[in-house]
């Protein structure tokens, strides 16, 4: 839909504070519906966000404009739907073509200072994507995704550019926590930006990512005597995200603390809210739908489906609250819907700035301030459209169609009688598929992503999620198998000089092959883009060997993805040219180590490793260790 908005409404209807409000919009990234305290969730305390319902307005009906994260930032940031978006991959570095307005930059041509602070996800370094062209006048944190999974990063980025974080190498340990840099700039703009209008964004990771923040924040204290923090048979990383959704509660104490310090909190809409839907994580036979239920009403019981990555109510229900003293009236329970794609013309409403004519949301001015504050009626919301991967989805007042893509087929749910989307009344209305079949042919268009100069820093960005940090040791290591055995190359003498791909985002790197460490894998690139056989490493022995044979230990963590089955060996004097195979094998799935003869010894200072075929038929690779069997040559 296509909004007309007028400024005189704006200057006239409503009283006009003496210059143009600040707005700070806080988004946590996955912090679910029911994970506040408000909600009734019996482990997790925010009673700063909880008192932001008693000062403003908490809506129930707030969606997720696509169920993860690149996509929606996207949708947010420019005001359009999945449809018509230029970011519809989930993969942290497809950018936002050039000429696209954001928030940002709409916002900036009414003379406000535009600064963000936490994670883009719509487009990496190199990029038509990156912040600093879209609007913004800093933007600090992580550009990619992947690189924001660690908050203990070798470096986060500002305007593109790097800025070393002491101590870190990367993974889950290190000296400084890069959550508590993101929030001392985003106040540090605040306070330089507090006598002019100023847009202040926060897409904050925490609590996604990996699960690790310092035993010595604050939030630890609010758990100090709840009996199942101190259980030893819950996992640390549950608690830890409990203290990580109590640091996010603290981090917007903050920053409304500092709004009454300086005196603008009178002038400021402040807004809280998720990124996408839930997800069920730390799940067990006691907790079905996840140790903190995020999905589910603790107090009823009712369960929304799904979660994130799904067009079902769990990957589209985001918690969403504003508040505004003077101007928003507190303690109000709003059930109007509206999506992230609507965020773009609220604000450009509120800010008096222009609305591009290629939109696809409505201001929900009307509902936050009233109706005569901001000079007219609520517009009614035109069908709400989404798609991500394999599904699209409709919602007609309260009808929602979720269509399968690959199948043809639909799926209808009346959410007023049905909000858990349990029975399909597909066959029984094929009137109301024959509309959403309409809305979905006028809401879709290829998508037009932006492009890149160079991928270079954007892959560096990616690396430094892990950086050159190692695992922490399996508790398990002890009773797991290793490559040992007579004439074995010490794996500290070998070296990696080549590889085919390795899994970066989940620290499936091709390293660990040879380290020695049966409880590392090497994996071929999948979630980073998937690699198809073969697969090949090079090794270099760092001295010539009589080469008599190979090691292969297959994963030791319980699956078998990536398990090799046919594979070639190959001893050379250059780590580029290789002969004939040494040695040819099939191996099995087998948790103990397999061997390859090579029949006779081969001389060779470089072993490839070429990977045919996987035990279960698949297109992946790994590995907990190779060992080479070998002589030094004399």
């Amino acid at each position: 839909m296509r909004l007309v908005l007028l400024a005189s409404c704006l200057g006239f209807t409503i009283a006009a504070p003496a210059r143009l409000p600040n707005i700070v919009y806080i988004m946590s990234d996955e912090i679910a519906y029911y994970e506040l305290g408000h909600m009734g969730n019996p482990y997790l305390k925010t009673p700063r966000i909880d008192g932001m319902v008693k000062d403003g307005i908490r809506f129930t009906h707030a969606f997720a404009a696509a169920p993860v994260c690149a996509p929606l930032r996207c949708n947010l940031m420019t005001g359009k739907h999945a449809g018509h978006a230029s970011v519809r991959a989930n993969d942290g570095g497809t950018p936002l073509r050039a000429d696209e307005a954001t928030i940002a930059s709409l916002l900036k041509e009414k003379g406000y200072a535009t600064g963000g602070f936490g994670k883009w996800g719509a487009g990496g370094r190199d990029s038509t994507g990156v912040p600093e062209k879209h609007g913004f006048d800093i933007f600090f944190g992580y550009y990619d995704q992947v690189h924001a999974h660690s908050f203990y990063p070798p470096y986060l980025v500002r305007n593109s550019e790097e800025v070393k974080l002491p101590g870190n190498e990367g993974g889950r340990t290190g000296q400084s926590y890069s959550h508590y840099a993101i929030m001392e700039e985003g106040l540090r703009f605040i306070r330089s930006n507090k006598d002019k209008p100023f847009f202040c964004y926060f897409p904050i990771t925490p609590p996604h990512g990996m699960y690790d923040i310092p035993g010595g924040d604050p939030a630890w204290k609010q758990y100090q005597n709840e009996d199942w923090i101190k259980d030893e048979k819950i996992p640390q990383d549950v608690k830890n995200y409990a203290a990580m959704v109590t640091m996010v509660d603290n981090n917007v104490g903050q920053v409304l603390d500092l709004l009454e310090e300086l005196k603008l909190t009178n002038n400021t809409i402040v807004f809280f809210t998720g990124d996408n839907g839930g997800q069920d994580r730390f799940r067990n036979g006691d907790h079905p739908r996840g140790f903190f239920s995020p999905n589910k009403d603790p107090r009823s019981g009712v369960e929304f489906r799904g979660g994130k990555g799904s067009l079902y109510e769990g990957g589209l229900r985001i918690p969403f609250l504003v508040q505004w003293p003077g101007r928003i009236r507190g303690g109000q329970v709003r059930d109007l819907m509206f999506a992230q794609y609507d965020i773009l013309a609220t604000l450009t409403e509120l800010a008096g700035a222009r609305t591009p004519k290629d939109t696809d949301g409505i201001s929900i001015l009307p509902t936050l301030l009233g109706e005569e504050a901001a000079g007219h009626k609520q517009a009614t919301h035109p069908p709400f459209y989404w798609e991500f991967g394999n599904m699209q989805a409709v919602r007609l007042n309260n009808w929602k169609g979720v269509h399968i893509r690959n199948k043809q087929s639909w799926e209808l749910y009346n959410l007023k009688e049905d909000i858990s989307e349990t029975t399909n009344l597909a066959i029984k209305h094929p009137e109301v598929i024959a509309r959403m079949n309409k809305i979905i042919a006028e809401s879709h268009e290829p998508a037009r992503p932006g492009t890149y100069t160079t991928r270079e820093r954007h892959e560096r960005d990616r690396r430094a999620k892990w950086g050159t940090s190692r695992p922490q040791p399996s508790p398990r290591v002890a009773s797991m198998n290793r490559i040992k055995g007579k004439n074995l190359v010490p794996f500290e003498k070998m070296k990696l000089v080549g590889f085919s791909s390795e899994n970066q985002s989940n620290n499936r790197k091709a390293i660990f092959a040879i380290d020695g460490r049966p409880d590392t894998v090497w994996h071929s690139s999948w979630s980073d883009g998937l690699s198809k056989h073969p697969h090949e490493l090079v090794i270099d022995l760092g001295a010539t060997h009589r080469v008599a044979g190979f090691r292969y230990l297959a994963r030791q963590d319980g699956g078998w993805n990536g398990a090799f089955a046919k594979t070639e060996f190959y001893v050379g004097n250059s780590p580029t040219d290789f002969g004939s195979p040494a040695a040819k094998v099939t191996f099995t799935k087998d948790r103990k180590v397999q061997s390859a003869g090579c029949g006779k010894p081969v001389r060779g200072r470089y072993v490839k490793v070429r990977v045919l075929s996987e035990v279960n038929g698949e297109a992946w690779g790994s590995a907990a260790d190779i060992g080479v069997i070998g002589k030094p040559a004399k």
